[in-house]
C-alpha cells in the first residue's frame, strides 16, 4: 500500500497582503497548506508557537519586528521550523539571517517554481541559495584560501567523519549517536574543526568543506541550477 506524501504545512510572514494572496494562491495550487498569514514580525513570532509549521517563508522588512528580529526569537534546538527568507535584493542582512539560522534564500522576483522547488528542498533538509546570490554570500562566510589558511588542512580521519554529518544537517547529539562518542566529544571535535579551519560557526564549516571538497556530497548548494546539501542544524 503507498502512503500518501505528508503535506508540508508552511507560515507566511510579510506586511503586503497582495503578496501574501499571491503566494497563498501559488503554494496551495502547488498542494503545500498555508497555516497561517502574519503581517509582522510580532504577529508572525506568535503565530510560529502556535502552529509550528514546517517552513516559515520570512520577509525581512517587516513593521514592529523585521526579519532578523524573528529569527533571534527563534531557538532552532526546541522548533523544527525551517526558514526561507524572502527578500528583493541580497545584502549583508541575508547573510547575517544565514547566520541565524535561516536555511533558504528567495529573491522576490524569481519565477514561482523556485519558490515551490525551493520549500520542498529545504522541508528535506537542505541549503537553497538563489544562484544570482550564491557567489556573494559564500564570499561573505567563508575564509578565502588567501588568508594564511592551509590549503589542505591536517585534519584526523575523526574530524572528517564530524565534518560530514555536520554537512548532512545532524546535530551533535545525532552525530555523537552515529559516531558512538559523547555529545560533548562531538563538541570537542567541532571546537578543533574550527580552529584549524578558521570557520566560527556550521554553516561556514559547511561551505568551507564545499567549497574545499572536504566532504563527499552529491553536489554543493542548492539553486535554481546548482547542486545541494544537507542543512547543518
Amino acid at each position: 500500500m503507498k502512503v500518501a506524501k505528508q503535506m508540508i504545512r508552511v507560515l507566511v510572514a510579510d506586511d503586503h497582503a497582495i503578496f501574501r494572496d499571491g503566494l497563498r494562491k501559488l503554494l496551495e495550487s502547488a498542494d503545500i497548506q498555508i497555516v497561517g498569514e502574519a503581517s509582522d514580525g510580532v504577529e508572525c513570532v506568535k503565530m510560529l508557537a502556535k502552529y509550528k509549521p514546517d517552513i516559515l517563508l520570512l520577509d525581512l522588512r517587516m513593521p514592529e519586528k523585521d526579519g532578523l528580529g524573528v529569527l533571534q526569537e527563534i531557538n532552532f534546538d526546541s522548533m523544527s521550523t525551517r526558514v526561507i527568507i524572502l527578500t528583493a535584493e541580497a545584502d549583508r542582512d541575508v547573510v547575517r539571517a544565514l547566520r541565524l539560522g535561516a536555511r533558504g534564500v528567495v529573491l522576490k522576483q524569481s519565477a514561482s517554481d523556485l519558490l515551490i522547488k525551493s520549500i520542498r528542498k529545504v522541508y528535506d533538509g537542505e541549503i537553497w541559495l538563489d544562484n544570482r546570490m550564491t557567489a556573494e554570500v559564500i564570499n561573505a562566510l567563508k575564509k578565502s584560501a588567501e588568508s594564511g589558511r592551509p590549503e589542505k588542512p591536517l585534519l584526523s580521519d575523526r574530524e572528517k567523519e564530524v565534518i560530514q554529518l555536520v554537512t548532512q544537517g545532524f546535530r551533535n547529539r545525532e552525530i555523537g549517536e552515529k559516531l558512538v562518542i559523547s555529545e560533548q566529544t562531538v563538541k570537542n571535535h567541532l571546537h578543533n574543526i574550527f580552529d584549524k579551519l578558521g570557520v566560527s560557526d556550521r554553516l561556514e564549516l559547511a561551505l568551507y568543506a564545499i567549497h574545499h571538497r572536504l566532504v563527499e556530497t552529491e553536489a554543493g548548494i542548492v539553486g535554481d541550477s546548482t547542486t545541494n546539501t544537507r542543512a547543518p542544524r
